[in-house]
């Protein structure tokens, strides 16, 4: 599933259309698009060059001499350009593809394009999005705003993590195996964490996050191939709790995490 990693390589192959002008646009899906309609999209894009790309958390922006085009990528989106993507195949996700689903494209000048895939349909795409309505990215977060963002809360520490609003681009991967490499439990109420605990969570959340991207994706860290009913920990070989935490299927070592 895309979380932050996904979208940053997804970034870094869309970045390679910098400098590209947009011929037409295809919308076929009118619930995709978000908080515009396809028509107007259309409209807004066409004639448009890309002039660079961002990310912040899971949204991946793409700046145009117009409006700035924003791309969710929902648990199974994938973007290609000229037909190749980073990612070949999601964790969770379809190991085939079909037209389908294709639910958004630019087509370039040039003759190129640009194709958003998602079977489940979960994403979605939309015009100068409100960049303000997520946290501080986790791949950058200081160890400050960290700090303030688990202060006095009684929420359960994956679900803060996990809260878009507050920290953008974690998910449930990349919050289980920051949380084991911490040692930390991810149902502790997040604002009981000693300033000692904040500043270990800290280093491992940005270690956890380059190691992963240097990998290739969330999905490989050392914790994953454990994420089954009788998984054992990579560390200690205790057979690992699966729970529900955040609303999300948790796993952790209930021996040294704490």
């Amino acid at each position: 599933m895309p979380e932050l990693i996904e979208v940053e390589l997804y970034r870094r192959v869309v970045d390679r259309a910098v400098g590209r002008r947009i011929a037409g646009v295809d919308a076929p899906d009118a619930w995709f698009c978000k908080g515009v309609d396809p028509a107007t999209l259309v409209a807004a894009l066409t004639g448009r060059t890309l002039e660079g790309t961002r990310r912040r958390g899971k949204l991946l922006l793409v700046d145009t001499d117009g409006p700035v085009l924003g791309l969710r990528f929902g648990m199974t989106g994938r973007v290609l350009v000229d037909g190749a993507g980073p990612i070949e195949r999601l964790e969770y996700s379809s190991g085939r593809d079909d037209p389908a689903w294709c639910r958004f494209g630019l087509r370039f000048t040039d003759g190129g394009d640009l194709a958003l895939i998602d079977p489940r349909r979960l994403g979605g795409v939309e015009l100068d999005p409100d960049e303000d309505r997520l946290g501080p990215d986790a791949a950058t977060v200081g160890r400050a705003a960290l700090r303030d963002l688990l202060a006095r809360s009684q929420a359960p520490l994956k679900a803060r993590l996990m809260d878009q609003a507050r920290l953008a681009g974690v998910g449930n991967l990349i919050c289980d195996e920051t949380l084991w490499r911490a040692r930390l439990d991810p149902a502790r109420p997040a604002g009981s964490l000693t300033p000692a605990e904040v500043g270990r969570l800290h280093r491992h959340l940005r270690a956890t996050i380059a190691l992963l991207t240097e990998r290739g994706g969330s999905h490989t860290g050392d914790l994953q191939a454990q994420r089954s009913r009788d998984g054992r920990c990579p560390t200690c070989h205790r057979l690992l709790l699966r729970r529900t935490v955040g609303g999300r299927t948790t796993y952790s070592c209930p021996h040294h995490q704490r």
